[in-house]
C-alpha cells in the first residue's frame, strides 16, 4: 500500500516522494509519483489526563476506547494515560484499569504525576493526596500495573532513593511539581533523570540569582523539557526562549483533561471539579488544571513562533519517544512500525494509521 504523499519526515528531514507500507511496517520512502501532504510518524503524548469526556482516573476499557478513537483524530498514535495524585486505593485501581491494548493509539503504560510532589508546588493536585517519598508505597503502585513514567519532586527527603528504585525497574523519571533549587535539580540529573514535566509550570521560577530547576535544565544538554504550548501555560516569547536555548530538547505534551475536544463546560479531574471556559482549564480556586490542547494544535503553535516545521514535528514524535528510550517509536523509516499521520499544507490531520491500518481518513 502507498500513502500517496508528496514527502515524508525521515530522520529529521523532509524526503520528497511517496511512502509504501507492507505488513504493518514502512517498506520504502522517497518513491516516485504525484502525491499530496506529508507523512510523519504519529504523535506521541506523554501526558494525557483524559480526553473526549473520559477521565483516566475513573474509567474502564470502554472509556479508553472512546478516548483513544478521539485522540486518533488529532494524530496521536501512542500515549501515556496520566494519573494525578490520589488516595492510594483510587490510584492503584486506576493503574490496574489501564489495559495492555485498546482500540486506538498504542497505550505505552502509565504516567504517575505524583504523589511524591512538593507541597509548595502542587498546582491543582490535592494536598491530602500528596505523599513524602515512601519506597513501600511506590512498590505497591508499581505492582498495580504498567507504570512507565513517574513525575516527582527531587528535593524531598528520600526522593533520590526513589529515583534509583525507579531506574532499576526500568521506569523513566521526570522532575515536576517541585520547589527544587538548581543544585537539587542537578543532583537528580546527575542521578540519571533526563526530563522535566511541563517546564515553568508548578516549579520554582527562574531568577537571576536563583535559577532553580528551569535554569538547571536549560544548561544541561542531556535534559528534555516537556512543554504545554497552548498560549496559556507559556507565553509565546518563553516558548521562543526555550527553543533558542534548548533546540532539539523540547518535547510537546498536552496535559489534556476530559473536556479536551468537547468545548466549554464542567468536568472532573479525579476528585477535582474543573471548569473549561474559552478553552482555558481551571479548578474552582482559579488554578490552571491541565488543558484542552491537542498535539496537532501544539505543533502548529510551535511553527507559529518560528520553530522550523521539521523540528516542531520532532517535538511531537522522536523527542518524546527519546525520553522513553523506545527505539520502535518516533521514526518513520524503512523497517519501522507504520504508525503514521498524514498532514495537509495547513497542518491539519487528514489520515492516521496504526500498524499500517488506516484508523482516520479525511
Amino acid at each position: 500500500m502507498r500513502l500517496g504523499v508528496e514527502a515524508a519526515l525521515v530522520d529529521g528531514r523532509l524526503v520528497p516522494g511517496d511512502v509504501a507500507i507492507d505488513g504493518g511496517h514502512i517498506r520504502a520512502v522517497g518513491l516516485g509519483g504525484v502525491g499530496r501532504g506529508i507523512a510523519v510518524h504519529g504523535f506521541v503524548d506523554l501526558q494525557v489526563n483524559g480526553f473526549a469526556g473520559v477521565d483516566f482516573l475513573g474509567t474502564d476499557a470502554d472509556g479508553f476506547k472512546r478516548a483513544g478513537e478521539a485522540l486518533l483524530e488529532t494524530g496521536v498514535t501512542a500515549y501515556l494515560p496520566t494519573l494525578i495524585s490520589s488516595d492510594e486505593p483510587d490510584l492503584v485501581a486506576a493503574i490496574a484499569s489501564v489495559p495492555e491494548r485498546a482500540p486506538g493509539p498504542r497505550l505505552l503504560g502509565v504516567h504517575l504525576e505524583g504523589p511524591f510532589l512538593s507541597p509548595a508546588r502542587l498546582g491543582t493536585h490535592r494536598l491530602a493526596a500528596r505523599r513524602d517519598p515512601d519506597s513501600a508505597l511506590l512498590e505497591r503502585l508499581l505492582a498495580a500495573g504498567r507504570v512507565r513514567l513517574v513525575t516527582l519532586a527531587p528535593e524531598l527527603p528520600g526522593a533520590l532513593e526513589l529515583v534509583d528504585l525507579l531506574h532499576a525497574r526500568g521506569v523513566v523519571v521526570s522532575l515536576g511539581h517541585t520547589n527544587a533549587t538548581a543544585a537539587e535539580a542537578h543532583a537528580a540529573f546527575d542521578r540519571g533523570v533526563r526530563a522535566v514535566t511541563h517546564v515553568f509550570n508548578a516549579m520554582r521560577p527562574l531568577a537571576h540569582r536563583d535559577p532553580g530547576i528551569v535554569g538547571a535544565a536549560l544548561v544541561r544538554s542531556d535534559v528534555v523539557l516537556q512543554a504545554i504550548v497552548d498560549g496559556v501555560h507559556l507565553d509565546p516569547d518563553i516558548v521562543r526562549l526555550l527553543w533558542r536555548v534548548a533546540p532539539g530538547r523540547l518535547s510537546l505534551v498536552t496535559d489534556a483533561i476530559a473536556g479536551a475536544g468537547l468545548g466549554d463546560g464542567t468536568y472532573a479531574l479525579g476528585e477535582i471539579g474543573i471548569v473549561v471556559a474559552d478553552d482555558v482549564v481551571r479548578s474552582e480556586d482559579g488554578t490552571l488544571a491541565g488543558s484542552t490542547l491537542t498535539m496537532i494544535e501544539a505543533v502548529r503553535n510551535l511553527v507559529a513562533v518560528d520553530v522550523p516545521l521539521e523540528r516542531a514535528l520532532e517535538a511531537a514524535t522522536s523527542v518524546p519517544t527519546g525520553i522513553l528510550g523506545d527505539p520502535r517509536l518516533g521514526r518513520l523509516a524503512p523497517g519501522a512500525r507504520a504508525d503514521v499521520v498524514v498532514l495537509d499544507d495547513a497542518l491539519a490531520v487528514v489520515r492516521t494509521l496504526v500498524g499500517g491500518e488506516t484508523r482516520v481518513a479525511g
